[in-house]
């Protein structure tokens, strides 16, 4: 038996991670005017120079059905079984489209993960984990489902300009978080995007709050994994990020950085923390 765990770009996984633990990919797509891409090849920094020399920003183009049933028959030739996680379908019509799909295909299922980001890898990396243990088809499918309203997944922003540009913001909050300098943190609930707790002052201080307030609200945490996803920050904010969650207990944190999928909406100098809060999970 031959299980494929699958993903969209939006897990923002490096490639290494991706082969260590055997997930599949299929990419968005990016428009930057009349320029398109994969997410992948179009990377962050153009998404960013676009929108800082047009004022606009770049926009993405959901994997529609045909897509991913090329992609699921072509994973289906070589294994039995695919599960999928997809972007939130509360931020993207993927998630539909994808299920759409698996109805009319056997062996496949979709998973809503009602998150995004290295958020999505958490419940990926997981199912990856029970493969590898042995458990089954159905056994896996039934474990990642009750995790995923365990996944923790908030952001600390420099600025809510890029949110307002893609429609997330209102022009007066955006007045109002400007004005006052302020750096708010966003977080996911049900699958949704939600404003959270608003900070002052340099990167590395806001990050240092936000990681603190993160870990005292949600402190259930399984310590097995732990990210730092950002689409850019200095060394010496990544750095201490990593250390407070090491110094929390967590066992293995990976940095990494966002796709541009998710940087397009969130921009520069976005770092995020992302684990499970539900307690340990030992794969055996």
């Amino acid at each position: 038996m031959k299980i494929a765990i699958s993903a969209e770009s939006t897990i923002d996984l490096p490639k290494n991670l991706l082969a260590q633990y055997e997930i599949h990919t299929i990419p968005f797509t990016l428009v930057m005017g009349e320029t398109q891409g994969p997410d992948g090849e179009i990377q962050p920094a153009d998404l960013f120079a676009y929108t800082e020399k047009t004022g606009q920003l770049a926009r993405t183009s959901a994997i529609n059905e045909f897509q991913y049933e090329e992609y699921f028959q072509a994973l289906r030739k070589e294994y039995d079984y695919v599960i999928h996680f997809s972007l939130s379908s509360k931020i993207s019509s993927a998630c539909a489209n994808a299920k759409s799909v698996a109805k009319k295909m056997e062996n496949v299922h979709i998973v809503d993960s009602l998150s995004l980001s290295t958020g999505i890898a958490l419940q990926a990396i997981y199912a990856s984990r029970l493969v590898k243990a042995g458990k089954s088809y159905e056994e896996i499918i039934e474990a990642v489902e009750k995790r995923v309203p365990f996944t923790q997944a908030s952001f600390s922003l420099e600025s809510v300009n890029f949110l307002y540009k893609g429609g997330r913001c209102s022009a007066l909050k955006m007045l109002a978080a400007n004005i006052l300098k302020l750096k708010p943190e966003i977080y996911v609930k049900d699958g949704a995007m939600g404003p959270g707790a608003k900070y002052r002052g340099p990167m590395i201080k806001v990050v240092e709050q936000y990681i603190d307030d993160t870990l005292k609200d949600y402190h259930d945490f399984d310590n097995e994994i732990a990210f730092v996803t950002y689409s850019t920050a200095p060394d010496d904010v990544v750095a201490l990020a990593k250390a407070k969650l090491e110094k929390a207990g967590f066992k293995t944190v990976y940095t990494t950085t966002a796709g541009g999928t998710i940087s397009c909406h969130c921009g520069p100098h976005c770092l995020g923390v992302l684990y499970f809060n539900d307690g340990p999970h030992p794969v055996e």
